[in-house]
């Protein structure tokens, strides 16, 4: 331990899966405790010195200006529940996890795309435009580009940083796209910010009726322009899987999503296991803690398979990426899921069952 006179105590949301015994075996079990994210407190961090969190703490002044807390790890790839004016300014440092789950979205979106086929929308014949091209939409990119017509690429601060003609506009995108998958982090600020970047008058200009997936953040989408534009026939489908106001989602636009998730499209056990990994490698690194991190999801269970009835169309229509990927994950379990029950949100995500991005 060089950062610390004794070894530091550790507060770890005990949602974080398979993350507690290396927690344990590198920090020691008496150092380690656990606390629902969203009851993380001033006083349950008084004393803490490193944090491993998810998005429901809020890390501000009103959380830890008075704690131990030096080092805040959030395993997950979004961070705006980090305020990070404030940590700069009390000197807590901090870090995400870039790309951990971007595998696992890559998965929604195929298997979104597999049920757009079957629904007799086939992505072959269909412009799809990605906003946001950084970890996760990249990795999108890489599993659908070369199953749809034509992709077009949307990313404004890659594009200022990195020049080329080959990006396109939200206002391309809303003329030609026939699906338009966002995956961007929540912003405020100028010059990009992606507070409400789907509002009414982009809405307004959509010109082929597209499918929308929201990936993202709940709050990169304007709910009530999203359900007008909808009563409008502006837009064909959504596939929400990230909502404003979460948990207490909106009860028409659940009702009338076509795919509507409790935000765990990158919620495989491949994701979570990096997620967990990397949180916990950033904390032993920060404390100075030697050691090899060891998570990995669980095996499958011998002979396991997820959805019968969608292996069984992957063979009528031979086994190809999308069916493949639909019998890996089908998103209309989570959905029905979230419509019985959406004031089990939370419940939904922090119990969710085993999946896996590939199959054995």
């Amino acid at each position: 331990m060089t950062r610390f006179a004794t070894p530091p105590r550790l507060l770890i949301d005990d949602r974080i899966p398979y993350i507690a015994a290396e927690a344990e075996r590198l920090f020691g079990a008496a150092n380690v405790a656990y606390m629902a994210g969203a009851d993380i407190n001033a006083e349950a961090v008084l004393h803490t010195h490193i944090l491993i969190i998810r998005t429901r703490t809020r890390c501000d002044a009103t959380l830890l200006a008075d704690s131990s807390v030096r080092f805040v790890a959030t395993a997950t790839i979004g961070h705006d529940h980090i305020d990070a004016p404030f940590m700069a300014r009390a000197g807590i440092e901090w870090t995400n996890c870039p790309g951990c789950n971007a595998t696992s979205v890559a998965q929604y979106v195929m298997s979104c795309l597999a049920l757009l086929r079957r629904e007799g929308k086939d992505p072959a014949h269909a412009t799809l435009g990605i906003v946001g091209v950084g970890h996760v939409g990249r990795a999108v990119l890489h599993a659908v580009g070369h199953l749809v017509g034509r992709v077009l690429l949307c990313d404004p601060p890659r594009q200022e940083a990195e020049g080329g003609k080959h990006w396109a506009t939200m206002a391309d995108l809303a003329r030609h796209c026939d699906i338009i998958t966002f995956h961007t982090p929540l912003t405020h600020a100028s010059p990009h910010p992606t507070f409400h970047l789907v509002d009414a008058a982009w809405l307004a200009a959509l010109r082929r009726r597209p499918t929308l997936i929201n990936a993202a953040r709940g709050e990169v989408v304007c709910t009530e322009a999203l359900l007008a534009a909808m009563a409008q026939g502006k837009v064909e489908r959504v596939a929400i899987d990230t909502w404003e106001g979460e948990p207490h989602i909106n009860a028409q636009l659940l009702a009338q999503a076509w795919i509507a998730t409790p935000h765990v499209a990158g919620y495989s056990a491949d994701g979570k296991a990096n997620a967990s990994r990397m949180a916990l490698e950033a904390a032993c690194r920060f404390a100075g803690v030697r050691g090899q991190v060891r998570i990995a999801p669980p095996p499958l269970p011998p002979g396991f398979a997820y959805y019968p009835q969608a292996h069984a169309a992957e063979k009528a229509h031979g086994a190809d990426a999308l069916e493949q990927s639909l019998r890996l994950y089908d998103p209309r379990r989570d959905t029905l899921s979230l419509r019985h029950a959406p004031e089990m949100f939370e419940w939904l995500r922090g119990h969710y069952p085993l999946r896996r991005e590939f199959s054995d």
